[in-house]
């Protein structure tokens, strides 16, 4: 009877072992990539960090962007119809050693950021899992997730994460904090774990 308990014991928490590892595969490394003018999304970044670890890298650019928001606007409006993409400052060391990228942004002109678009062009993420992520003023991704796709046509991408952040047309800054912080944690949490990113 007690060898017989023994080895039930012994294959249930063999069982238990199994599935547990067969439900969390997460990457052993990971980079956080985001552009953020208003700090919502690199909020949103750095909550995806503390979930997950990994490295932050910010998007800078050799030439910044004005501080007036209408004159970025319009910069960003020529870019769109341009094609240009704005050089970044930001480098990447070996981006070969990462297997999972996420990469986040702001919703501009509904449509991903040129300095984004510059990253994607920039590096070859063939084979890695890109993970987008987005903050936007109320009017969702518009086609970013989709340009995600398009240009990284040989990467694995799971469902992306859109919330609300600022709204910088109206003056309206910064405002995932307080409970809004808090909100965002659980919704980011839920995202990570329907796409079994949680480590």
């Amino acid at each position: 009877m007690r060898k017989a308990l023994f080895y039930f014991l012994f294959i249930f928490l063999c069982t238990i072992s199994a599935c547990s590892n067969g439900q969390t595969p997460s990457p052993k490394k990971i980079l956080i990539v985001y552009l953020s003018r208003t700090n919502n999304t690199k909020a949103i970044a750095e909550i995806i960090h503390s979930y997950v670890g990994g490295k932050l890298a910010a998007l800078e650019l050799q030439k910044p962007y004005p501080e007036n928001y209408r004159a970025t606007v319009q910069q960003v409006v020529n870019e769109n119809e341009t094609g240009f993409l704005p050089p970044l400052k930001t480098k990447i060391d070996s981006i070969e050693k990462y297997d999972a990228v996420f990469v986040g942004f702001p919703t501009w002109d509904m449509k991903m950021p040129p300095p984004m678009k510059s990253f994607l062009h920039q590096y070859d993420l063939s084979g890695k899992t890109i993970i987008p992520f987005n903050t936007n003023a109320g009017y969702g991704v518009g086609s970013g997730f989709d340009t995600v796709k398009q240009l990284c046509p040989n990467s694995k991408i799971p469902e992306g994460f859109s919330i609300k952040g600022g709204v910088e047309r109206d003056g309206v800054l910064f405002v995932i904090k307080g409970e809004k912080e808090k909100q965002a944690r659980e919704e980011v949490k839920v995202w990570l774990q329907n796409i079994q990113m949680l480590k």
